[in-house]
């Protein structure tokens, strides 16, 4: 079963979030703690950030790409 890029675009910032939201409560220290990559706080705290970056660049390249090929 694959899921679908619609159902992906909701389903990972909403398992994230639950991510954050568990290590917030789970860590004493949570936001010094979350410094050290061993730790979930740090990847629930780096997702968030990651995907939109990610969609940002890449439409960027492609809107480059599409701008090359009409000019």
């Amino acid at each position: 079963m694959f899921l679908s890029l619609p159902t992906l675009t909701v389903l990972i910032p909403l398992v994230s979030l639950a991510g954050l939201f568990y290590s917030a409560s789970v860590e004493e220290s949570f936001p010094q703690g979350c410094t050290n990559t061993t730790s979930l706080c740090f990847y629930s705290l780096l997702l968030p950030i990651t995907i939109p970056v990610y969609v940002f660049f890449h439409l960027w390249t492609w809107m480059g790409i599409k701008l090359f090929r009409h000019n």
